[in-house]
């Protein structure tokens, strides 16, 4: 067994907890083997001054729309949608992809988040980029109806579910596959409900944008008389390993509901915000015992992919939709962004505690904003920014050691990215 020990830091228990410990690794393995004093290893990772924290897990994002981060700001969801996003995507090619795919990984890397889901087109090319950057994902074939006559729709989504079986356990494992429809209101209800016969008859779950915005509720609502998630349960697409991005219009019955399915949520408070979608009612699903996880959408819509970002975002927009200051507190903020997140994607992984996956960051606390040092799992959710991230560790391998990312050549993948971004604009416009 080689293993990897990092060593001199205190260590971020799944109880919130923080605790003098080292951590040890099975690097063959890709697990945690131990945790606590003066433990060696064929190798070592120097976390003195630093917090060894599980890797962040970005539960819903397109990585790849970090091509078109500031492409078009400042506008309600249906408008940058159908004006801006759809007629630019509709110009992308399989390379503008993995291009934007390892730039995102880069910045995710680069800020502690070693798992996301990702919703998204070409994702063999996706799952690629997974392998070589040596982080973990959910994959999805982002299949939509809206625009599209009836061959044409029932071929997307046929293609989301045969490519959700393809790259099931690409990346030595690292990845997993998920049908992806889009939204409950851009893919027509009798193709809901393929997609969820067959993702629940191969064993994978499905993945979709629900009640994001009042247009995407109240139509819903008057046409059927039922509040949207009741009528996804009754299309299949609600069941235990099922999960939805967004949730911010959600009244009380459709609380209750995921509470007990275990369908999971992810908000996306950063998209939310500047969407003007609204606010989720995260402290009620918390209370509920609802399972949620953090995600930053696309970077087209945040802009960026850094979750601790999100955790900010999140407690503070949570603070403001209850009207209470003790509303999604620090800890419950950075439990959606690890161990919340890790549950909504089913991964074993997101906590700290021997036998867990090996998925790591190691945060500085040494620099002017992260002092003094009170309490540190409140400086995770308020002050702790992605630059502090000294290390990152996922599946056992390091993808970044002081702030070098070892697994992607950064400078490569930053040009290459901005040039596909030019060249897709120009191609689109």
């Amino acid at each position: 067994m080689q293993t990897l020990a990092i060593r001199g830091g205190r260590v971020l228990r799944p109880d919130m907890t923080v605790t003098e410990a080292d951590v040890l690794v099975d690097r063959e393995g890709g697990d945690i083997v131990e945790i606590g004093p003066d433990l060696d290893g064929d190798e070592t990772l120097d976390a003195t001054d630093g917090l060894v924290m599980p890797g962040l897990v970005n539960a819903h994002t397109h990585v790849a729309m970090t091509l078109l981060r500031g492409y078009a700001d400042d506008k309600p969801l249906e408008t940058w949608l159908r004006e801006d996003i759809w007629p630019v995507e509709a110009a992308l090619e399989p390379a503008d992809i993995e291009a934007g795919a390892e730039l995102g990984m880069v910045e995710m890397i680069r800020s502690g988040t070693t798992a996301f889901a990702d919703m998204y087109f070409e994702i063999d090319r996706t799952a690629a980029a997974v392998d070589r950057a040596g982080t973990r994902a959910v994959l999805g074939h982002g299949a939509i109806s809206a625009g599209k006559d009836d061959e044409a729709a029932r071929a997307d989504i046929e293609e989301s579910v045969a490519m959700a079986a393809q790259v099931d356990g690409a990346a030595d494992g690292r990845v997993s596959g998920a049908v992806m429809p889009h939204s409950l209101t851009t893919v027509t209800p009798e193709l809901l409900e393929f997609a969820a016969e067959r993702a629940h008859e191969k064993g994978v779950p499905v993945h979709y944008h629900a009640n994001e915005t009042r247009d995407e509720v109240d139509p819903i609502v008057d046409e059927r008389d039922q509040r949207p998630l009741a009528w996804a349960r009754d299309l299949g697409l609600c069941g235990n390993d099922d999960f939805f991005a967004h949730g911010v219009h959600l009244d009380d019955s459709e609380i209750d509901l995921l509470a007990e399915t275990g369908t999971g949520v992810v908000h996306c408070p950063a998209s939310n915000m500047k969407l003007a979608s609204g606010m989720a009612p995260v402290q009620r699903l918390l209370d509920a015992g609802a399972t949620v996880g953090l995600g930053t959408d696309g970077a087209a819509s945040n802009n960026d992919l850094d979750l601790f970002d999100e955790m900010r975002d999140a407690a503070m927009l949570g603070k403001l939709a209850a009207d209470d200051a003790s509303a999604v507190a620090a800890p419950d903020a950075v439990r959606m962004a690890t161990a919340g997140g890790a549950d909504v994607l089913g991964l074993d992984t997101g906590r700290l505690e021997p036998g867990a996956a090996a998925d790591i960051a190691v945060v500085d606390f040494d620099a002017p904003h992260l002092t003094p040092g009170h309490d540190l799992v409140s400086h995770l959710a308020y002050a702790v920014r992605g630059s502090d991230v000294r290390h990152t560790v996922c599946d056992g391998d390091i993808l970044m050691r002081d702030r070098e990312v070892l697994t992607l050549d950064e400078e490569a993948v930053v040009e290459r990215a901005a040039e596909r971004a030019r060249a897709l604009v120009e191609r689109a416009e």
